[in-house]
């Protein structure tokens, strides 16, 4: 595998995704950054995390064998990756916040973003950006956030971190191909963020209302017991799930 490591970068995902188009790329690729100026998270948001002290990478990899409507399956075993290499450090609680949030206890230590390169109407790639927050320990605008070295007390190596996460990338990746598609479903919703309790949830027209989240659907969708036992499925840009 092909590690660029850059001092700074607008976006790892951004970069990743002009470099593998300027050269045809046909094998994997990570683009590690010790800052990124503009770091982008789902649905437009930012990443922001100090210089130096955190992961910021990117991952390309060609998935032909995975079809546009399985492309969720990609995301689950990213995270589920992320909440395996967490565990083995020892940090307590991990749980993925759906979609693409790592939360520990009620607080977010990673986040995750995949974008899918299509030609001629199929699957052909995927870009895998991840943010984790490995020695940073102050944060002036996310209240809600968290560290390894906060959880842990420990300082570890950046390149240390990064190797665990592409290793356990490698298995899930692994998992993917031979098609054990139900095995990571059911092993990220047992790790679902509020899962079989009441949660709040905000729509898209601004109105909030409480849920029992279930699981997720094959493409990706939030399945929510409500009201007078009605399950319905919503997609992300139709609630966002509150803490």
């Amino acid at each position: 595998m092909r590690i660029d490591k850059l001092h700074t970068i607008d976006s790892t995902n951004s970069y990743l995704k002009r470099i593998s188009k300027e050269e045809d790329a046909q094998e994997d690729i990570v683009v590690w950054a010790l800052e990124q100026t503009a770091g982008r998270g789902q649905m437009g948001t930012t990443w922001s995390a100090e210089s130096g002290k955190n992961l910021t990478f990117s991952v390309f990899r060609k998935v032909k064998h995975i079809t546009i409507s399985e492309q969720f399956y990609a995301l689950m075993a990213a995270s589920l990756a992320v909440k395996d290499v967490l565990s083995k450090l020892l940090i307590k609680n991990v749980r993925v916040k759906w979609p693409n949030d790592i939360l520990t206890d009620n607080d977010k230590i990673c986040g995750i973003l995949i974008e899918s390169v299509i030609k001629r109407g199929k699957l052909d790639a995927m870009i895998l950006g991840v943010g984790l927050n490995v020695n940073q320990t102050e944060w002036k605008d996310t209240p809600r956030a968290t560290s390894i070295k906060s959880r842990t007390g420990i300082h570890f190596e950046l390149e240390e971190i990064l190797s665990m996460l592409l290793k356990q990338f490698h298995h899930y990746v692994d998992l993917l191909l031979k098609g054990q598609f139900e095995t990571i479903k059911n092993d990220y919703e047992q790790h679902l963020f509020k899962k079989d309790k009441p949660a709040t949830f905000i729509a898209s027209d601004g109105t909030q209302f409480v849920g029992i989240i279930k699981g997720v659907s094959e493409t990706g969708k939030l399945i929510l017991l409500q009201e007078d036992e009605v399950v319905n499925e919503y997609d992300l840009k139709e609630i966002q799930l509150l803490y």
